[in-house]
């Protein structure tokens, strides 16, 4: 009575699983098409679409756009338990990165659907928008650059009964993000049996140990009701993939023995007290109302690794001015002075007090023994040399917490009107953390570790969604509408005093009137300030209209129009037309047309953030601000300004919407055990938003000094630091000083803006079979291929030669998979070759460090074995021969050994075992 009574909800409602539904066809047997591993009997009957299609019954082959169904089975049967790894081998346009040294990417890591950038993705459980992760990914690889995505990885795959893929674009039906497509993470609902599971694993290298504990059991409530929990919890071991650099290994040749080897870290970061579970919930309060709730918590604690600060040239820490050999007292390099390793002057009351430098001898490898030891003797004096003579490498991480609530009514109320009447509330909150790294201005008073703060972001959702299907003739048209209210809020939380404080070294003084020349704040990243601190909402409104008709049987139609306004940018009207024709009972025709938008999210919009970055063989400090924040106004008037720019006569930036017109056109066959599908899709953005390429930070300080005739501006011979900067603009009223609290290292700066437009488009195929080669056994064959391209198609005033190659060429154009798998009696297995094309990487950003890389193919496999009912034992390996990515060419200069941006990741080969329990 419960599995009957559930399964006519979830079809006769099938509208509502989100604000609004989405059509969607696939061949029936189909449905299998995205590899799926088997360990239990599951039906070869046509799957029916709980995503999106407003009729009751509506099956995966008679739907208008393509969709990918990933079965449980797929995403637990894997090497990986990271949501984002498995896909990345199970939906080809799919792609994550490792993210090894990305700041806050590094925590919540950017994917990719469609060659598009994260925030491009809507992601759902059951039908609902799920919220977005706290962590903005300022290093993205120039693709998800300034994204703000979901944070898909708080999703255990246990708790997953399937995973439903939309490759089509669907503002209209959902509202602001589903331009590339949409991921629906459908919970399990059983309300009895279980599963425990256990799998522990390593690379072929010995390192990146990981392992995963979790369960999954249904429990009924009375007759008409289920409680269906799902808990996982893991851990990951960091990876090495390092060669030395060249300067720390000549730094140890000359004989500094306190460098590491190796000086920098390359690899996947350490994941800890890896958390999730998940709580999903239904009874039928009626023959035809159903309450219902799901809900999620999650938290992790991620720990990487940063760039080597090499000692005797990391700027505001080590590198002091050219300085007299003899003495260490400033002379000029014509003169005969030598570069030096910084001193501090901690009495600031009497100049001359300590040598400006300790000179740098051996090449200007090795401080002058007898002037450290100086320094190291008088108690006025002090050089980082002292505490960290060999240099430091920071560690960065953070924890990351998660957690939401949904909770609605459904049903079929007045002869037929059905309803769906939901609420979800999210949350994700990032707390940064940063060690083995110093507050240089604070000098031997510094911590080495520090909380730099952090960022929320919270969401709240009501919907209204409303249908009723009118019989028309032989046919049908089901007419739904409804409305939703979203609002989010981003917050930014202040770091611990140390993270961002100007110390006395900072400071101007008698014996250095213009500094000392030590940089603030924590060294790497810097803390959020208390006047960064706070937080920034947006909300928007939505109404929508959906209509499927099914006047004969041989074509169905759709027509979308959604009317969405939002508090800072504006309103919109999208729409979307759709068609499926049946050419025959095997051959399907189907194509749609649909515009789309995405509005900045508040976190864009407001956010505040110091990132280190190498350039010019060099790291420097880069600040992100808000377009419309005191620096942001400097910027603007900066680019603009005609003389700055060498007449150009510039645009101001902007930050707006950006908007879409997608077409897909594609052709689906069913012919029993063999299925195909074809499908071409075309994505046209416009004013994308993004993370603006870096700006001068000093020339636009001095730019503002010159115009506003602040005294002791810049010159041809003399070139003030941003902090002196600062300090006279503040005093001659131009700015407030502490507008810029934490900023006064920055080399360059960057805003989030509209400034380019995109055309991606590409070809799906997929081709699955099913046959009998042995008797009693069942082996099915899927192939699945994408081929995506994405072209610059304007290039604004803010985005570099570099970034247009990233957004072009950073993504394989052809990415694919052929799996194979067999089950026999109690022997189940697969092999899966995967397929990922060449792509260029700028190394460091640098487009002056080009990596062309070749493509690579991999393959995976796994032999599971039921060794009595319910229990099954598996062994397996990803990655089987041990592929690496192309070798990098410029791995001396900061030690990675491979490229970072490759698709597989490069780590080589892993194996794993794993035991499993159903009952």
């Amino acid at each position: 009575m419960l599995r009957k009574t559930r399964s006519q909800f979830r079809t006769r409602a099938a509208f509502l699983t989100g604000a609004a539904g989405i059509a969607m066809a696939f061949p029936a047997a189909a449905q299998d098409a995205q590899t799926q591993i088997r360990t239990d009997s599951v039906s070869d009957a046509p799957a029916i679409i709980v995503t999106g299609t407003r009729q009751s019954d509506r099956s995966a082959a008679d739907t208008v756009a393509p969709v990918d169904i990933v079965s449980a089975a797929e995403l637990s049967n894997n090497a990986d338990s990271d949501i984002g790894n498995v896909l990345r081998v199970s939906v080809p346009s799919f792609n994550v990165g490792t993210q090894p040294i990305s700041d806050a990417a590094t925590l919540v890591r950017p994917a990719n659907l469609r060659g598009l950038s994260p925030d491009n993705t809507l992601v759902l459980v059951n039908g609902k928008r799920q919220h977005r992760a706290a962590v903005i990914a300022f290093l993205g690889g120039g693709i998800s650059d300034g994204s703000q995505g979901p944070d898909i990885s708080v999703i255990p795959s246990i708790a997953i009964k399937q995973l439903e893929v939309l490759r089509d674009g669907a503002s209209s039906q959902y509202g602001s993000d589903a331009i590339a497509g949409v991921l629906n993470f459908i919970l399990k609902d059983s309300p009895e049996g279980g599963t425990i599971s256990g799998q522990w694993g390593e690379t072929y290298e010995g390192d990146g140990d990981t392992y995963t504990i979790a369960a999954n059991v249904g429990v009924p409530l009375g007759s008409t009701g289920f409680l269906n929990l799902s808990a996982e919890y893991g851990e990951q071991d960091a990876t090495v993939r390092s060669v030395q650099r060249d300067d720390a290994a000549a730094l140890i040749a000359a004989g500094n023995t306190a460098v590491a080897d190796p000086a920098q870290i390359w690899g996947q970061p350490n994941v800890n007290d890896d958390f999730k579970i998940f709580a999903n919930f239904g009874v039928d309060l009626t023959d035809a109302i159903e309450l219902y709730a799901f809900g999620n918590y999650a938290e992790r604690n991620v720990d990487g690794g940063f760039f080597f600060r090499n000692p005797t040239n990391r700027g505001g820490v080590y590198a002091g001015p050219t300085v007299d050999p003899a003495t260490g007292q400033p002379l000029d390099a014509a003169s005969g002075g030598v570069p030096s390793v910084l001193v501090g002057d901690l009495s600031n009351t009497t100049a001359g007090d300590c040598p400006a430098g300790i000179p740098l001898t051996q090449g200007g490898l090795i401080p002058d023994p007898t002037i450290l030891a100086q320094v190291s003797a008088d108690a006025n004096c002090f050089s980082f040399v002292e505490l960290f003579p060999g240099g430091f490498t920071p560690r960065f991480g953070g924890d990351i917490e998660d957690y939401s609530i949904a909770a609605g009514i459904r049903g079929q109320i007045l002869g037929g009107l059905d309803f769906d009447l939901s609420y979800r509330h999210g949350r994700n909150k990032s707390s940064f953390t940063i060690r083995n790294t110093v507050n240089a201005s604070l000098g031997p008073n510094t911590p080495t570790e520090f909380n730099p703060g952090g960022y929320s972001q919270t969401e709240n959702v009501i919907n209204l969604d409303l249908g009723y299907e009118i019989p028309v003739g032989g046919g049908s048209v089901y007419v739904a509408a409804g409305a939703e209210y979203r609002d989010e809020e981003f917050g930014i939380t202040a770091g611990d005093a140390a993270s961002f404080e100007l110390g006395p070294l900072a400071q101007p003084t008698a014996a250095y009137p213009t500094g000392q020349g030590f940089s603030t704040s924590s060294n790497g990243f810097p803390g959020f300030a208390t006047n960064a601190a706070g937080t920034s909402k947006e909300d928007n409104k939505a109404a929508y209209i959906d209509i499927e008709a099914d006047l004969i049987d041989a074509l169905t139609l759709q027509g979308a129009v959604r009317y969405e306004d939002t508090k800072s940018f504006g309103d919109t009207l999208t729409w979307k037309l759709g068609g499926l024709f049946k050419v025959s009972d095997e051959w399907r025709l189907r194509g749609t047309y649909s515009t789309g938008f995405h509005v900045p999210t508040a976190g864009q919009a407001n956010v505040i953030n110091v990132t280190t970055q190498f350039s010019n063989g060099q790291l420097q400090d880069e600040g992100t601000f808000p377009l419309f924040s005191p620096a942001g106004l400097i910027a603007s008037d900066y680019i603009a300004d005609t003389v700055a720019n060498g007449g150009l006569g510039l645009d101001r930036p902007t930050l707006g919407p950006e908007k879409a017109d997608s077409f897909t056109l594609g052709i689906a066959g069913d012919m029993g055990d063999f299925s195909v599908t074809l499908d071409y899709f075309n994505i046209k953005l416009k004013d994308r938003i993004s993370r603006s390429s870096t700006i001068d930070f000093p020339a636009a300080l001095c730019y503002l000094a010159d115009r506003e005739n602040v005294a002791n501006n810049c010159t041809a011979t003399f070139t003030p630091t941003p902090a002196e900067l600062l300090t006279q603009l503040d005093a001659a009223g131009v700015i407030d000083r502490n507008d810029f609290t934490g900023f006064e290292d920055l080399v360059a700066f960057t805003f989030f803006n509209n400034d380019f437009d995109t055309r991606t488009q590409g070809l799906d195929f997929v081709a699955n079979a099913r046959f009998y080669p042995i008797e009693g056994g069942t082996t099915r064959a899927t192939l699945a291929i994408n081929y995506t391209e994405t072209e610059v198609t304007d290039v604004g005033q803010t985005i570099s030669a570099t970034r247009v190659r990233q957004l072009e060429e950073g993504l394989p154009k052809w990415k694919g998979f052929l799996n194979v798998t067999h089950e026999q009696g109690r022997f189940r297995g697969f092999v899966r070759a995967n397929y990922f094309g060449s792509y260029y990487e700028a190394h460091l950003e640098d487009e002056t460090l080009p990596i062309d890389a070749n493509a690579e193919l991999t393959f995976d496999a796994e032999l599971a074995y039921e060794a009595f009912d319910g229990l099954e034992l598996a062994v397996g390996a990803q990655n089987v021969f041990d592929n690496y990515p192309i070798e990098n060419p410029y791995s001396g200069i900061v030690g990675a050994k491979y490229g970072e941006r490759s698709p597989f990741g490069f780590n080589g080969g892993s194996y794993y075992v794993r035991a499993r329990f159903q009952w």
